[in-house]
């Protein structure tokens, strides 16, 4: 293992050649963006540490099962208005340093870019918008007369994008482009995002929870996401 600057590098020796890969596929809530954008629609319920602590849990890995975390937490969401989502994309979604200049960069260099949430269509498709995903799935909520259900809609791949179904979209979008696995680059923060990771050729963690900057090739522990772009020669 190597350390360069809080860059730490594992399982390979760099620099690695852009033209390698044909893929990149991201996570979206605190790797793309700044916020956890569940535990920020909770704030405007007033049950922000309720939710914000069952995240937590899911993305150390301590909750094995997302999809129970996600319908635990959605749960405390019933009767939330609309209008709290449109509050806090307005006002709490930023885009982490970085992540426009890496997408650039990638899409550029002929990469198609693939954007994988357990987060919600409301946000997944301005992010994916302004910084032109190729693919996008996410989790769609619920909405009866303006207002937050607690539940998702069942959408033609299934109802909750969790760990497997990150893996299943990643592998599906590669298949789709001609390009195998090793072709890939899979970029998160959280233990959900592991499966993802671990199918692709090059595992990246930003600002990751302990038990993903172990397992990725890199991990990115200070600095923006183009540092990424660092490693490729």
């Amino acid at each position: 293992m190597t350390n360069m600057n809080d860059l730490v590098i594992q399982g390979f020796t760099p620099p690695l050649l852009l033209t390698d890969f044909r893929l990149a596929a991201f996570d979206m809530d605190s790797t793309l963006i700044n916020i956890e954008c569940i535990d920020e629609i909770a704030a405007a319920a007033g049950k922000k540490a309720e939710v914000a602590a069952i995240t937590e849990a899911a993305m150390r890995g301590e909750i094995a099962d997302f999809k129970d975390s996600l319908r635990r937490r959605l749960a405390l969401l019933k009767g939330v208005p609309v209008s709290a989502l449109e509050q806090v994309l307005a006002t709490k979604l930023q885009f982490n340093p970085g992540a426009r200049e890496l997408c650039a960069a990638l899409k550029a260099a002929g990469l198609k870019l693939v954007l994988v949430s357990g987060g919600f269509t409301f946000f997944t498709r301005y992010v994916a918008a302004e910084l032109g995903m190729d693919f996008v799935r996410s989790n769609e909520l619920e909405i009866v007369d303006g207002a937050l259900s607690g539940g998702l809609v069942m959408q033609a791949w299934g109802e909750i994008c969790d760990g497997e179904e990150k893996r299943r979209m990643l592998l599906q979008c590669a298949e789709q482009i001609g390009a195998r696995p090793a072709q890939c680059i899979a970029v998160g923060d959280g233990a959900n995002d592991l499966l993802m990771m671990g199918a692709a050729g090059l595992s990246v963690a930003y600002h990751a929870k302990p038990k993903v900057r172990e397992q990725a090739m890199v991990a990115i522990n200070q600095g923006g996401l183009d540092r990424l772009l660092t490693l490729f020669g």
